[in-house]
């Protein structure tokens, strides 16, 4: 999946970002920008794929709660899902998360360290 991340042009061969485009990545981080969310994605970067119910546990929040972000990260096409009897797993579609979690997590590090 990182593959695919890296088979983009880099920053510096795009053009600057338009106004449009600014806003539609201010509304990105916006939504990423929640404590709740970035610890959901990375327990399914850990774990690949799990149901509300296991996530709910790893968090200590309840299946409502957690259903509640989870959404807001179906809908911007970051999480796909899978139902399995009574349960809906979900996972990561989009690869570019998974590099962009890593990366924050790396700057946070950095800057603790300096």
């Amino acid at each position: 999946m990182l593959q695919q991340v890296f088979r983009k042009p880099s920053l510096r061969q795009r053009p600057l970002l338009s106004l449009q485009e600014a806003a539609e990545l201010r509304d990105l981080f916006t939504i990423l920008a929640s404590d709740t969310r970035l610890r959901l994605l990375h327990a399914l970067v850990q774990a690949g794929e799990l149901c509300v119910t296991d996530l709910g546990e790893r968090l200590g929040m309840t299946p409502q709660a957690i259903s509640n972000q989870l959404q807001r990260l179906a809908d911007r096409k970051i999480l796909s899902t899978r139902r399995e009897g009574n349960h809906i797993y979900y996972r990561i579609v989009d690869p570019c998360v998974p590099a962009l979690l890593h990366r924050g997590v790396c700057l946070v590090e950095d800057s603790r360290e300096a």
